[in-house]
């Protein structure tokens, strides 16, 4: 079980380090492709938000990393439930204000993850 968890756990963070490349560095260009229906024009306006965005994206992501260099099982699992509650959290905000793929993609990993932690 424990292998599961940190698997899911390094994919929950190499999510969201992919969410900080796209939104800091490749907002502009891959963001078109990805928010078709958000206003071309709005993208390069949006740029330091995104990348803002991105930058939190990234603390999320280290804050996952860091536990696995924890050697304490019980103090990692505390962090671990930390940060994939934030994200769950956040995921959860984005679909419902922005778009339902969020809660897929961002908040149910993490929502598994937590439950894998609790019950194991």
């Amino acid at each position: 079980m424990e292998i599961v968890i940190r698997i899911l756990i390094g994919l929950v963070a190499l999510f969201h380090i992919y969410f900080l490349w796209f939104e800091m560095f490749a907002w502009t260009t891959r963001g078109r492709k990805i928010f078709r229906n958000f206003p071309p024009e709005l993208f390069e306006p949006t740029k330091p938000l995104a990348a803002n965005q991105g930058l939190y994206n990234g603390f999320l992501a280290a804050g996952l990393i860091w536990t696995f260099f924890i050697e304490d099982r019980v103090w990692a699992d505390y962090i671990s439930l930390f940060f994939l509650g934030c994200i769950s959290i956040a995921g959860i905000y984005g679909a419902l204000t922005a778009d339902k793929k969020i809660f897929f993609v961002q908040a149910l990993p993490a929502l598994v993850a937590i439950l894998l932690i609790l019950v194991k």
